[in-house]
C-alpha cells in the first residue's frame, strides 16, 4: 500500500475513534446503568462503517448499504428485512453468508432484534457472528450479548460475557463499561468479592476511561 493511502488509512481510523469516544461521553450515563446498557453497542457502528462497509468493493458490500442506513435511523423492521426493493440484513446474510459483509450483517441484525426487545433472538444471531479478530467490533458483540442475556433475567451468563467482553478489548471504551455492568450484576447476586475484582480492574488498569473517576464510590459498596 502506498505511504500516501497507509497515512490516510490512520487518520480516518484516529477520527473514528475520537468519535466513538465523544458518543461515549455523551452517553455515559444511558450506558452504565440498567437496560441503556445495550446503548453502548453503537460505539462499533462507526467502526464497523469506516472499515468493512465504506470500501464496497464487491455486490456483497454494496447489498448491506441500505439495511445499514435504514438501522442508523432507527428503522429496526427495514433494516432487518428491507423495503422490496433493497435488501435487508436477513437477506444480506442468507445470499452473503459467506463473506465479511455477510458476517458483519449477523452482528447488525442480533442489535436490531436487541433494540426491539427480542433478546433471544439477538443471542441466536449472535452465535452466527464469526469474531472479526478485532479490538473493537468483535468484543462489542460479546457484550452485547451479555447485555441480552441480563435482560432475560440470566445473570451468570450475563456476567461471563461482559467479563469476557472486557478481557477481549482491554481497551478504555469497552473494558470498563463491561466490567462495571459485570461487576453491578455481581452485587445484584450477593457476590461481592467478585464484584470488588471487577472495580479494581477498572482502578489498576482504565485510569483513562470515564467510568474511573466515578469506581471508589463502587468499591465502597462492594466493601
Amino acid at each position: 500500500m502506498p505511504k500516501k493511502n497507509k497515512k490516510h488509512q490512520v487518520n480516518e481510523f484516529d477520527e473514528t475513534l475520537a468519535a466513538s469516544r465523544s458518543f461515549f461521553e455523551r452517553n455515559k450515563n444511558a450506558i452504565l446503568y440498567g437496560g441503556g446498557g445495550l446503548l453502548f453497542i453503537i460505539i462499533a457502528v462507526l467502526l464497523i462503517h469506516q472499515f468493512y462497509i465504506t470500501p464496497r468493493n464487491n455486490h456483497a458490500n454494496e447489498s448491506i448499504f441500505y439495511a445499514e442506513q435504514a438501522f442508523l435511523e432507527g428503522n429496526y423492521d427495514k433494516a432487518l428485512n428491507g423495503d422490496g426493493a433493497n435488501m435487508g440484513f436477513l437477506s444480506v446474510i442468507d445470499e452473503y453468508g459467506n463473506t465479511k459483509a455477510g458476517n458483519i450483517a449477523c452482528l447488525y441484525a442480533a442489535k436490531c432484534y436487541a433494540a426491539t426487545e427480542k433478546y433471544q433472538e439477538a443471542i441466536t444471531m449472535l452465535g452466527k457472528f464469526d469474531d472479526c479478530g478485532d479490538a473493537m467490533i468483535s468484543p462489542a458483540a460479546t457484550a452485547l450479548k451479555g447485555n441480552c442475556y441480563a435482560e432475560l433475567g440470566d445473570n451468570e451468563k450475563a456476567v461471563e460475557f461482559l467479563v469476557k467482553a472486557a478481557k477481549d478489548a482491554d481497551n478504555n471504551v469497552i473494558s470498563p463499561t463491561c466490567l462495571l455492568q459485570a461487576g453491578q450484576i455481581y452485587m445484584s447476586l450477593g457476590q461481592n468479592d467478585k464484584a470488588l475484582d471487577c472495580y479494581n480492574q477498572i482502578k489498576s488498569k482504565y485510569q483513562q476511561s470515564n467510568v474511573y473517576y466515578e469506581i471508589d464510590k463502587y468499591i465502597e459498596a462492594a466493601n
